[in-house]
């Protein structure tokens, strides 16, 4: 089977003006209202207006920082079996188990290399045939602990892929957070792409310091997707003006942090609730 490297087509992305002046948009962080007004927003900056938490967003500077909610029924059914407070520790670490395939597979929508080639068919005809490209591996990155939960089955969805972990512990006065395990290698390729899965983003501490260990190694900025099940706009904006290439893919933006850095309303210690120390 012989085989010739592809590179990926560029695409559009939703709500994008080709011409003509760049559009601007006041959306507001109502919970459940953002997926509804956008599937990718780009982050300009978060604001408060009157009580209520905003993101200003607008689609004409490349090096804006975005952020996927996928509008999808499973989507919202899993968000929702992950907030109740009735929910198990098995359930809900099945929950997040489910929602991280569907954001994973959102994730690597036209970003996975691919090779073409040709295979034979059980019926003797030769077909042409497309591959991920065994020889450039996604690099996983989960946040201890919680980051491993949104990884559980869905890295079978990648064919080749490299897992690294990185683990944090957030002091519960200062919402500070400090690293106690970093297994990631001494230096990074300029071309790795690089999923970083946590399931929360609230004060995006951690998130923050993965990201600038990934960079300082060798990674870019825009080859860094985070892979998260509920964000908040504290933590977008810090991203966002640190790396604004990143992209994240979260199951919904919730609207606030509580006076201990919780997400509002959130699913509460999802850790915690996941590994059954609740």
């Amino acid at each position: 089977m012989q085989h010739t490297a592809r590179s990926m087509p560029s695409h559009r992305l939703p709500g994008q003006s080709m011409v003509g002046a760049p559009r601007r948009r006041l959306i507001g962080l109502d919970a459940g209202h953002l997926e509804h007004v956008h599937r990718v927003q780009r982050v300009h900056r978060v604001q408060h207006v009157q009580g209520r938490t905003s993101l200003v967003v607008t689609n004409a500077a490349p090096q804006q920082m975005l952020v996927f909610v996928p509008p999808h029924p499973l989507v919202k059914h899993w968000i929702a079996v992950m907030r109740s407070s009735e929910t198990p520790t098995p359930v809900f670490r099945s929950a997040a188990q489910e929602l991280g395939k569907i954001l994973l597979y959102e994730l690597t929508r036209e970003w996975l290399p691919t090779m073409d080639g040709q295979v034979m068919t059980p019926t003797g005809h030769v077909a042409d045939a497309t591959f991920v490209d065994p020889t450039k591996p996604i690099i996983f990155v989960p946040v201890l602990r919680a980051g491993l939960v949104l990884l559980e089955g869905s890295q079978t969805l990648v064919p080749s892929s490299i897992t690294y972990h990185v683990g944090y512990v957030r002091d519960e006065e200062t919402l500070e957070s400090t690293c106690y395990l970093n297994k990631l290698p001494g230096a990074l390729g300029s071309e790795s792409q690089i999923v970083v899965s946590d399931l929360m983003l609230a004060t995006g501490g951690t998130m923050l310091q993965t990201v600038q260990d990934l960079v300082a190694r060798g990674a870019l900025a825009s080859n860094i997707r985070i892979l998260t099940s509920f964000a908040a706009p504290p933590a977008l904006q810090r991203l966002n003006d640190a790396f604004p290439g990143l992209r994240v893919y979260t199951g919904m933006i919730d609207a606030e942090l509580d006076g201990n850095g919780y997400i509002v309303p959130g699913c509460g210690d999802a850790g915690d609730r996941a590994f059954g120390t609740v």
